[in-house]
């Protein structure tokens, strides 16, 4: 697409979590602390929450980057299981073998065991679980089961909680209140202000590569902060349909132009602007077929 054009080696916002793009939000890495302290000081349940495309799964996967290697990590990215489901899941993730029609006391049998044989070799065990909001009752209830294997001093099984705000919701319940008892550590995540905008935008084109001038200026970026209210999901949309845009044209300078026809074209995003001289969507599709066909008269493969 447009990387030849901007001089850079890869697509710098794509929606992927790509932890060679962390930026280092000061809301991020308070979490990434938070998360790392009460792992190292045996809390049983911990939570991160945090609205839509805040950076929830970007933290989940630095997490498991950055876990000390005295830890065996399990990772559950997607919950909507039954509890039976949820018990395989976390069996599989720790290399327990289940018979086909193991019940709660073969799996609580061969988890022990497991996490014992883990804690004789001085480890612990996190299960981090995404989208954890996602997760029924039923089994919530039964994660919380799990967790009740323990020595006299410490749990043999911690788990971090990421999720969206109804997470707080779901563990509010009268028949959770077992479970909210144990989260020890709590963070919630902070959406960006309009420096920390600017910011994230230049530290993303620097690592695709960028290596030119100042392509999305302050101006474009105050833009961007109105529309997206700081969300870092929806700031990345944006900023790939200017860049698309601004490549159509054959431009090197993003303009505000560009970002209020991303944001007309960007249900997620805030309306700011009524002076928009066409409709962006069929501007992008204009400027997307002229990339195309320049590319197929030059040769280069899109």
């Amino acid at each position: 697409m447009y990387l030849y054009h901007f001089g850079i080696k890869e697509l710098p916002f794509t929606l992927t979590p790509n932890t060679s793009y962390f930026f280092g939000l000061p809301s991020h890495k308070e979490a990434i602390q938070v998360l790392l302290t009460a792992l190292r000081t045996g809390e049983g349940f911990i939570k991160v929450t945090g609205e839509v495309g805040t950076g929830k799964t970007l933290i989940c996967r630095k997490l498991l980057n950055e876990l000390p290697q005295h830890f065996v990590a399990a990772y559950i990215p997607n919950p909507y299981l039954t509890p039976s489901e949820l018990r395989r899941a976390v069996a599989s993730e720790l290399n327990v073998v289940l018979t086909d029609h193991a019940d709660q006391q073969e799996f609580t049998q061969r988890i022990q065991q497991r996490l014992i044989q883990i804690h004789h070799e001085n480890k612990g065990v996190a299960l981090i679980i995404d989208e954890a909001q996602a997760l029924p009752v039923e089994s919530i209830e039964a994660l919380r089961l799990i967790t009740n294997l323990e020595t006299e001093s410490r749990k043999l099984l911690q788990v971090v909680l990421f999720g969206q705000p109804e997470l707080n919701d779901k563990l509010a319940l009268p028949e959770l209140r077992q479970l909210k008892q144990r989260v020890t550590f709590s963070y919630s995540l902070q959406i960006m202000d309009a420096d920390q905008v600017y910011q994230y935008v230049k530290h993303r084109m620097n690592v695709a590569g960028y290596r030119g001038g100042d392509l999305f200026d302050r101006k474009c970026c105050s833009l961007l902060y109105k529309a997206s209210k700081g969300t870092p999901r929806i700031v990345n949309v944006l900023c790939h349909k200017a860049l698309m845009l601004a490549y159509g044209e054959g431009t090197q300078k993003i303009t505000p132009l560009h970002i209020k026809l991303s944001i007309r074209d960007t249900e997620a995003a805030n309306q700011t602007s009524n002076i928009l001289l066409a409709s962006s969507i069929g501007i992008l599709v204009m400027m997307l077929s002229f990339s195309i066909a320049y590319f197929a008269w030059s040769g280069f493969e899109i």
